[in-house]
């Protein structure tokens, strides 16, 4: 028993980055928590903590057994809420994120949801901007790409294809493409990279080892609904996921080009905090998005 409290006080330390506040919480004295470190680093056999006068800050080391110790109390607070909370009603306030780009997809999912469960509160924050779910608060959310964060966990749930789209008028006279060279002598709508700040690469297969074009940038939108718009009216040609193109190929205001060359790259991912306590309504709600997923891909 004295092992697992020196784990907490270690946690408490490394959540408020002060051995002075983690005895405060703890209700023992900052040099207990002080020696209670010293016989986990001891028994460890490696440094947790750099210490000053000041603060405490973890190294390398402490941030990895932090990480597996607060897996570990998820764990433990997800088989007691199991138990205690079985058989209660979702309820209450949720907060979730989800990209703008895939808003228009999203809400029939979420709206199912809102009506599966009339007594959870669903706050939707629908964002083309990479937020902090642990910083900001956010119970879950729905991304495109990879999971990149270590204090999240993930579940995939399905893909998506990009389209190379132009507007039928810009083809008559501008001549349809027929290699992903031929994009050169076209005018492109490029989306910018939200971290690198540079024109996002087009997910174009390489044929016999041949490098990707060099595009022109012809113009940047940061929307793939506005690419889609700015090639609606003839533009130039866009590259944009396919729940986007849907309804604007459906009506033949957009022309699908070169669907060989195109790698279907997209993913949709749910992620939640890892250390975070799954009530009923979280659990609900990644449950109920995993098996939306599972219909609509099926």
């Amino acid at each position: 028993m004295d092992r697992f409290g020196g784990i907490h006080l270690f946690m408490q330390a490394a959540q408020t980055r002060s051995f002075v506040e983690a005895g405060r919480l703890s209700g023992v004295s900052s040099s207990a928590v002080g020696k209670a470190v010293a016989r986990l680093e001891e028994r460890l056999g490696v440094r947790l903590f750099h210490r000053s006068t000041r603060s405490v800050t973890l190294t390398p080391e402490g941030q990895l057994f932090l990480d597996h110790c607060q897996r570990i109390q998820a764990e433990m607070m997800a088989a007691e809420a199991a138990l205690a909370g079985a058989r209660t009603t979702p309820a209450g306030p949720l907060r979730i994120a989800i990209p703008a780009v895939a808003e228009a997809a999203l809400l029939p999912l979420l709206s199912g949801f809102m009506r599966s469960y009339p007594d959870i509160m669903l706050e939707i924050d629908a964002s083309d901007r990479l937020v902090d779910l642990i910083e900001e608060g956010f119970d879950a959310a729905i991304r495109t790409g990879t999971l990149a964060d270590s204090r999240l966990m993930g579940r995939r749930l399905g893909g998506f294809r990009h389209q190379i789209v132009a507007s039928p008028a810009y083809l008559a006279e501008r001549g349809t493409p027929q290699t992903p060279a031929d994009l050169c002598r076209h005018a492109c709508l490029h989306h910018r990279h939200p971290v690198t700040g540079k024109p996002e690469p087009w997910p174009l297969i390489a044929h016999d080892d041949a490098p990707p074009p060099d595009l022109p940038v012809t113009g940047i939108a940061g929307t793939a609904q506005g690419r889609a718009i700015l090639a609606t009216d003839g533009l130039g040609i866009a590259c944009v996921p396919d729940f986007v193109a849907r309804p604007l190929l459906d009506t033949g205001r957009l022309v699908d080009i070169l669907g060989d060359h195109v790698m279907a790259v997209g993913q949709f991912h749910l992620l939640w905090p890892t250390g975070r306590h799954l009530s009923p309504r979280i659990r609900a709600f990644l449950d109920h998005v995993t098996a939306g997923f599972a219909l609509t891909s099926g």
